[in-house]
């Protein structure tokens, strides 16, 4: 069996992170979606009415298991049948399934040509796929809002908490934080349906998300204005509702000076959300900056990682 050292998974890393660059998502049918009407059907089969509050929380606790356990432990178990050079190649292929950068590129570079076109609804349409908000009545300021949002909160998600998971646990750990994140996505909601039965997604991506959440902070200070990124992140994102997406964002937010967060209409809900970051209200074309954010911080963890297994051999 491949023994998995770090500068193997680091070597596995780039090599995904490269085949995200190249192929981005697959163009007809990835496992994510066909997961995703998976737990859409368990959730309908479990998530009754006439539940009382413990009763949903079990039953959300045995479909996360389900639906998180038994992926995650299949995956181990075969990577121990394989010989080491497809071991490799499986996880690198793995990894590559699990992370998004291109395809969360790409969705952002689509809202910023709709709004340099113009063309409001057609990028309200598009935003509407990155976010869980109500893009309906959004303006131009509103729209570039969410989607620098999505970009600097989901380049954790999608791309450095599954690179982290993998480098800890091998292609198994990126397999089940990414079926974890996918699940409180859909279930990880304070709404009477998802209240008890998402409990259980909500918190366990909460727990998987804690340490990826800081270091992604941690990326986007080092590689934007270092200072502000920081002074926002110490003194907003305690304020945030998400112990996770706070210090991501407001990172972020400091790291290239636009100023994020306030109202957000959720499921028929106004939030009013604290301010994020500093500087002016969002404009289209930092919506470009926040993306090049991302993308440099990812530079940055492939040059650690390369840098650090290069040491691991050498010492």
């Amino acid at each position: 069996m491949l023994e998995f050292s770090f500068a193997a998974a680091a070597l596995m890393v780039i090599a995904a992170c490269l085949l995200d660059r190249l192929l981005g998502e697959t163009k007809h049918f990835h496992p994510l979606v066909g997961f995703g009407q998976l737990a859409k059907l368990c959730e309908r089969h479990f998530n009754l009415t006439a539940l009382s509050g413990s009763e949903a929380r079990r039953c959300g606790l045995f479909c996360w298991c389900l639906l998180v356990m038994i992926p995650t432990i299949t995956i181990s178990f075969a990577m121990t049948l394989f010989d080491d050079m497809l071991q490799m190649l499986s996880s690198i292929i793995v990894l590559y399934i699990t992370i998004g950068g291109r395809s969360l590129q790409e969705h952002a570079d689509r809202v910023r040509a709709d709004l340099e076109n113009g063309d409001l609804a057609a990028a309200r349409t598009h935003v509407s796929w990155l976010v869980s908000r109500d893009t309906t009545r959004l303006d131009e300021t509103g729209i570039s809002k969410a989607c620098i949002e999505s970009v600097l909160e989901n380049g954790n998600d999608a791309l450095f908490a599954p690179i982290f998971w993998f480098c800890v646990l091998g292609p198994a750990g990126a397999v089940m934080y990414r079926l974890a994140n996918t699940l409180d996505a859909m279930w990880g909601y304070r709404t009477p349906r998802y209240l008890n039965f998402g409990r259980t997604a909500a918190k366990l991506d909460d727990a998987l998300n804690y340490v990826p959440a800081r270091l992604t902070a941690l990326s986007y200070a080092l590689v934007g204005h270092t200072r502000s990124a920081v002074a926002c992140w110490k003194t907003q994102a305690p304020h945030w509702d998400s112990p996770n997406a706070g210090p991501v964002m407001a990172a972020g937010a400091g790291a290239t000076n636009v100023s994020l967060g306030g109202a957000a209409d959720y499921h028929g809900a106004t939030e009013h959300r604290p301010q994020l970051g500093c500087g002016n209200a969002p404009e289209p074309t930092d919506i470009g900056r926040a993306q090049r954010l991302q993308r440099k911080a990812l530079w940055l963890w492939l040059a650690t990682l390369s840098i650090t297994a290069t040491l691991s051999l050498i010492f």
